[in-house]
C-alpha cells in the first residue's frame, strides 16, 4: 500500500511540474469546472489505482504469471466493452478470437480449481479505464493530472497514518529505496502520456500489437529471472489466449490494410513550390 501511494504522490507531483512549465493550469482548472468530465475522471482514477494495486501486489507475492495473462487478455476485453457500450461490432474472426479467450479462462479454471482474480481483475480494471478515458475530453497529461490530484489525498493520508504507526519505508530504509520509491512517479506517467501521444499519431493495428509487448515482457521475467513455477496447465492457458490475439491482431491488420489499398491514389501539386506529392 506504501508503494502504491508513492506512485500516486509522486506522478502527481511530476505532473504538476509538467503542466506548469507548458503554462496549462487554466486548461486543468477548466476541466475540474466540468461535473460530468470531473465524475468521468474519478471513476477513471478508481480503475487505474485498482489496476495499480493489484498488480504492485501481484508482483510482492510472486505471480507475475497471472499479471501477464491478465494483460494479454485486456485487450479482448475492451473489444467486449466496445461492444456493450460503443456499439462496436466485430467479425466472425474476431468473435472467434474472444471465445478462444474465454475458452482460456475457462480452462484455467478447471485445470486448477480456481478463478485467475488476479489477470481478470487487471484485464478488467485496465479495459475499464481505457473506456473511461475514451470517453472523456481531456489531454493525456491534464487527464492523468486530475486522475492523481483525486487519488493524492488518500495516498497522503494513508502515508501521514503509517507514519504515526511507526511504520513508514520513506527516509527510514536507506536512500536506495527512497529513489525507488520517487522513481514511480516517472515509470507511472510516462508510459502512460506516451501511449495516448502514440494513438494519434500511427495506427490502431500497430498500437494494438504494440501493447503486446508488456506481457510479453512480465512473461519472460516470470519464467526467466523470478523462476515462477510454469505448469503444462498454464502452458495449455496461455497457448490459447495467444491464439486467441494472433487471430484477432491478424483480422485487424488484414482490414485495415484493406482499407487503406482501396483508397485511391491523388495527385496534387502545392501552390507554394513546384514539387509533386502523392496522397493515399
Amino acid at each position: 500500500m506504501q508503494v502504491l501511494a508513492h506512485r500516486v504522490v509522486w506522478s502527481a507531483v511530476l505532473l504538476g511540474a509538467v503542466v506548469a512549465l507548458a503554462g496549462s493550469w487554466h486548461r486543468i482548472l477548466g476541466v475540474a469546472g466540468d461535473r460530468r468530465c470531473l465524475v468521468k475522471l474519478t471513476l477513471s482514477a478508481t480503475a487505474i489505482a485498482l489496476n495499480w494495486g493489484v498488480f504492485i501486489w501481484a508482483v510482492d507475492q510472486q505471480r507475475v504469471l497471472e499479471c501477464s495473462l491478465g494483460y494479454f487478455v485486456a485487450p479482448l476485453v475492451s473489444v467486449l466493452l466496445g461492444i456493450a457500450v460503443l456499439g462496436e461490432r466485430l467479425s466472425r474472426w474476431q468473435w472467434l478470437a474472444v471465445i478462444l479467450a474465454a475458452a482460456g479462462v475457462v480452462h484455467q479454471v478447471v485445470a486448477f480449481g480456481t478463478l485467475p482474480w488476479v489477470a481478470l481483475v487487471l484485464a478488467f480494471s485496465f479495459a475499464i479505464y481505457g473506456l473511461l478515458r475514451k470517453l472523456t475530453s481531456v489531454d493525456a497529461v491534464g487527464g492523468l493530472l486530475i486522475e492523481a490530484l483525486v487519488l493524492s489525498p488518500l495516498a497522503i493520508a494513508y502515508l501521514v497514518t503509517v507514519g504515526i504507526g511507526g511504520k513508514v519505508a520513506f527516509g527510514q530504509d536507506g536512500w536506495e529505496l527512497d529513489l525507488l520509491l520517487v522513481l514511480a512517479g516517472p515509470v507511472t506517467a510516462l508510459p502512460l502520456i506516451l501511449f495516448v501521444t502514440a494513438t494519434r499519431r500511427i495506427r490502431l493495428a500497430t498500437i494494438g500489437l504494440l501493447q503486446y509487448i508488456t506481457p510479453t515482457g512480465h512473461f519472460l521475467l516470470a519464467v526467466f529471472v523470478f523462476g515462477e513455477r510454469f505448469a503444462t496447465a498454464s502452458l495449455m492457458t496461455f497457448m490459447v489466449i495467444w491464439m486467441a490475439l494472433f487471430i484477432y491482431s491478424a483480422d485487424t491488420v488484414r482490414r485495415l490494410t484493406t482499407s487503406f489499398a482501396s483508397r485511391p491514389f491523388i495527385l496534387s501539386r502545392p501552390q507554394d513550390d513546384d514539387r509533386v506529392r502523392f496522397d493515399r
